[in-house]
């Protein structure tokens, strides 16, 4: 079987005991980088005995049918850096693989950044949908959010130190100044910080240079909130009068505090 076994995201105290047994009985271990899955065993004191086997992003794909073949033989477990593997990181593919050809799939449950992120953030936990990693440039960013600009679950985002004040800053512009969110760091760790409030407050927090992994997380939409397929029209209205597309979506955006570019592209669809 292929056996999927969450590592501690931070604080070696939140390995549990299984995971611990599964290592120390493994025969075969894929690890994102086999390098840190040797730190955790230090760490956690075992003395690791498994044939090792590299599987990330960049050879997944190549390695599929070696390790679909070598879980219908024996247990092979599967580790990434930190957390659940497949979420966010390898293993996907060989799950999908493995399922296909029969194999069992099972699950050594643990430390979620997502999970534990969305439960300290105060925003609504009945609903959620994790969006990954944000792109690095501020363009693809600005897209990304103009997709989700009316969803109305609460959102988790994956982000990096050094791009997190230009992400709630791109944010603040599609969502709104009023929008409320969190960013979790340094989840589990000794430093461990969440900062909430509006969108435009945390992004004067991350003047401050805050270190560590982040998690981002949005509320979503309120029935009360702007729609924009509504301000779409009201800019078509606008530019009849004589001018352009974009200097009206940018006179209905300042009007009611919107994002320009969502309207104008609610414009556009409607005008088609």
């Amino acid at each position: 079987m292929l056996i999927l076994a969450a590592t501690p995201i931070g604080n070696l105290s939140d390995a549990s005991k299984r995971l611990e047994q599964t290592l120390i009985n493994a025969s075969t271990v894929a690890a994102e980088d086999t390098r840190e899955l040797k730190k955790l065993c230090r760490g956690l004191g075992i003395d690791l005995t498994a044939k090792l086997i590299s599987l990330h992003d960049h050879n997944e794909r190549d390695r599929i049918a070696e390790l679909v073949a070598l879980a219908q033989t024996e247990d092979l477990v599967l580790v990434s850096d930190a957390g659940m593997p497949t979420i966010s990181d390898p293993g996907f593919l060989l799950v999908r693989a493995c399922a296909e050809a029969g194999v069992e799939v099972q699950v050594v449950p643990g430390p979620s950044a997502v999970v534990s992120a969305l439960a300290v953030s105060g925003l609504p936990t009945d609903r959620f949908s994790f969006e990954g990693f944000l792109p690095r440039k501020s363009g693809e960013r600005v897209r990304v959010f103009e997709s989700l600009v009316t969803e109305k679950r609460t959102m988790v985002f994956f982000e990096a130190p050094h791009r997190i004040k230009d992400s709630l800053e791109d944010a603040s512009k599609v969502f709104g100044p009023k929008r409320l969110a969190s960013v979790s760091r340094e989840l589990t760790k000794k430093f461990e910080e969440t900062r909430r409030g509006s969108l435009p407050e945390l992004a004067v927090w991350a003047d401050t240079g805050p270190k560590g992994e982040m998690v981002l997380v949005i509320s979503g939409a309120s029935d009360m909130e702007l729609d924009y397929q509504s301000l779409g029209l009201e800019a078509l209205a606008l530019a009849a009068s004589g001018i352009g597309l974009k200097q009206a979506s940018a006179e209905v955006a300042d009007k009611y505090a919107a994002s320009k570019s969502v309207i104008y592209q609610h414009a556009l669809q409607s005008k088609a």
